[in-house]
């Protein structure tokens, strides 16, 4: 049996890996989505850990619902780096300062 706090942990070196990415690499925005999408996998590991501890079905319909908007998060993140990478040939996150208004 696995117990709760082994969840926990991968759920804590997901998040901490997350974080590494983010503050290693501030370069690439591909990376940096990347990374995000890996700290919302590292709570939704949580949300399952807790509802299955705890017996409430809640947390996991919780994550269908993350996971859903986590996805159209990625489509559209990737989409506007198509978009900005057409336009500037580059996607590295210092050049993209004419975004500011």
């Amino acid at each position: 049996m696995i117990a709760l706090s082994d969840y926990l942990t991968v759920s804590a070196i997901l998040f901490g890996i997350s974080m590494a990415g983010i503050f290693i690499n501030r370069k690439n925005m591909i990376i940096l989505l990347m990374s995000i999408e890996l700290m919302l996998l590292a709570v939704n590991i949580n949300f399952v850990a807790f509802s299955h501890y705890l017996g409430d079905s809640a947390g996991q319909v919780f994550v269908f619902f993350i996971l859903t908007v986590a996805a159209a998060e990625a489509a559209i993140g990737l989409a506007i780096l198509v978009v900005l990478f057409r336009n500037r040939r580059t996607i590295n996150v210092q050049d993209m300062d004419s975004l500011k208004g």
